[in-house]
């Protein structure tokens, strides 16, 4: 199956669940296969807004929930937990609507905020309008740099599938550094 043809059959889940675990760069590939005429760009910014407003919902609600159990599963996100919970103390709902546009954050910030006393209520309203003004950003972005894109890889079915194995082994390598970094093994080098 060519790319193409992966990206027209599945492009849509694809948004949404990307969108849902973290989203900007699904959401300018997304944006780029819109400009292309692979895909709506009405349905690619509809869909990568409601995975990220569920994504971010879910993550409110297991702070709000399941606090403790996350952080002794997951202590490695207990520093970005309590730099966002200093912050909320400050910038509170500016926070809150900001929050998918800092790097790094995008996960531990609506955890962080469901750890507070902000109720879902509240946060509701400002996360869909902050998932709505990001997959605006960000999708036309893409659609507009979508020209620029287009000159970059000027034949992409000639080089598809160099590109899928070169992208999987980047992803490998990604994976298997940040893994030895986080466990010790024998062969360890520091």
């Amino acid at each position: 199956m060519h790319i193409i043809e992966w990206v027209r059959q599945y492009g849509y889940w694809a948004v949404f669940i990307g969108s849902f675990l973290e989203g900007e760069a699904v959401l300018l590939i997304a944006s780029f296969a819109a400009y292309q005429g692979y895909l709506s760009f009405f349905w690619v910014v509809a869909l990568s807004m409601g995975g990220s407003f569920a994504g971010d919902q879910l993550y409110f609600l297991l702070g709000k929930h399941y606090a403790p159990q996350l952080l002794r599963r997951f202590p490695g996100i207990e520093p970005r937990i309590m730099k966002i919970r200093a912050l909320m103390q400050r910038y509170h709902r500016r926070l809150i609507f900001t929050m998918r546009f800092l790097y790094g954050l995008r996960i531990a910030g609506p955890i962080a905020i469901g750890m507070s006393d902000v109720t879902w209520r509240q946060y509701t309203p400002l996360n869909f309008f902050a998932a709505l003004l990001w997959a605006l950003a960000v999708g036309a972005l893409g659609y507009v740099f979508g020209s620029t894109l287009a000159l970059v890889v000027t034949d992409l079915r000639r080089i598809e599938e160099g590109v899928i194995v070169g992208i999987a082994l980047l992803a490998l390598i990604g994976w298997w550094l940040h893994y030895t970094r986080r466990v010790k093994l024998p062969w360890h080098i520091e």
